[in-house]
């Protein structure tokens, strides 16, 4: 079992099992020398044999072990020692409190109850046949039984809250590092967006600009004794152009990189959206004019989109629109799946999607946007976009 905070619990059950073994086996034998018994050496030999053979399963940790078959001549030799400790003397029977518990956690399903029944037959048989029937000698070895059952069974809940506990744990650690990598990855992808914004709208404007006012400057004196420096300057500014406008491809979520948001959402609908059962329309002019982080976000909202479809809707047609307006864009997603009771809907407890309309949201929220769904059982589910753009586009 992996290392919890309820480790310190089994170690401790263990240990005080240990000690009731080894201080039963020794109360035996010091019972047969205080009363002199013939077969004081005897029962001396077999007990240490029965300390011995219990020490081997522990180190050869054949008391994990629930399948092997080491594990049940282990057992199986423990209780041939045993009993004939019994056949030696009667105060052996008490050995049997501990052997229940072994005998539940080796013998798996109704073998470890059925075994612990056997056992107490053989104690009651034994101290009766060596000291006589007596009321204690039969309700001792009953009790001492169904008590062991009962605590078993607490030992084998608390391993297995133990181990759901772990795996929860270890989810735990694992999806924390998992939204830590997608923390960073966003937060680089925002920052590469941020610097091609910043590219686009300072460096390769002004060197366009510079560009423009050289190439009048050229045209306005062709041959005069400047036209040679104004057409240097002219030729490195279209060189630094074209560098700038490299640095903002590359630095351009790739979707986007080469033919624009219309064409990565077609590619999309080509490849990741493709399904048999799913026909995915994407309706939008395809020189759509639109800032490169509008694009960025539009894309990223119809992925997410796409996403509930894909994974919940259940539909056959899904339809992507894009219209533009004079100081605004318009982004609908629609299907024609089951849809759902908005009023009513709780998200999935843990679910990987559980969070995404509300991520949507807030994405929109952050773009000074607004987002409406409109859905119903058996209508399909309609995401309207709504987000401002500039009047001027760069």
């Amino acid at each position: 079992m992996p290392v919890s905070h309820l480790s310190p619990v089994f170690v401790g059950l263990r240990t005080g099992l240990h000690v009731l073994v080894a201080g039963l086996a020794l109360f035996v034998v010091a019972q047969a020398w205080s009363a002199g018994r013939p077969s004081a050496v005897a029962i001396t030999l077999v007990a240490a044999a029965f300390l011995v053979v219990y020490a081997a399963g522990f180190v050869t940790r054949a008391d994990r072990n629930r399948i092997r078959f080491w594990s049940r001549i282990w057992v199986a030799a423990l209780s041939v020692l045993w009993m004939a400790l019994i056949w030696l003397t009667p105060e052996a029977a008490y050995l049997a409190f501990p052997l229940f518990f072994l005998y539940l956690e080796v013998m798996p399903g109704w073998r470890g109850p059925f075994t612990v029944a056997l056992a107490t037959v053989v104690a009651i048989l034994g101290s009766g046949w060596a000291g006589g029937w007596t009321a204690g000698g039969i309700l001792g070895p009953i009790i001492g039984a169904a008590v062991a059952i009962l605590i078993g069974a607490g030992y084998h809940s608390l391993q297995r809250e133990a181990a759901e506990r772990e795996q929860l744990v270890a989810e735990l650690v694992a999806t924390r590092a998992e939204l830590a990598h997608q923390e960073r990855a966003a937060g680089a992808a925002q920052e590469r967006a941020r610097l091609a914004r910043d590219i686009h709208d300072t460096l390769a404007q002004g060197l366009s600009s510079i560009q423009m006012l050289l190439q009048a400057a050229e045209r306005a004196d062709p041959t005069g004794p400047s036209a040679g420096h104004v057409r240097l300057a002219l030729a490195t500014t279209a060189d630094n152009l074209a560098e700038a406008r490299t640095l903002v491809r590359e630095l351009t979520p790739a979707p986007l990189a080469d033919a624009g948001l219309v064409a990565a959402l077609r590619r999309l609908a080509q490849t990741q959206w493709q399904r048999p059962d799913l026909a995915v329309t994407i309706e939008a002019d395809e020189a759509l004019d639109l800032p490169m982080a509008t694009q960025t976000a539009l894309l990223r909202l119809a992925q997410g989109a796409m996403a509930n479809v894909l994974q919940h809707a259940r539909a056959t047609r899904a339809t992507i629109g894009i219209s533009r307006r004079p100081a605004a864009v318009r982004l609908t997603v629609r299907d024609n799946g089951i849809g759902f009771d908005v009023d009513h809907w709780q998200p999935p407890a843990g679910g990987p999607d559980s969070f995404g309309l509300a991520a949507a949201r807030t994405r929109v929220e952050q773009l000074g946007g607004t987002l409406e769904l409109t859905t119903a059982p058996g209508r399909g589910t309609t995401v309207t976009v709504e987000l401002p753009v500039a009047m001027v586009t760069a």
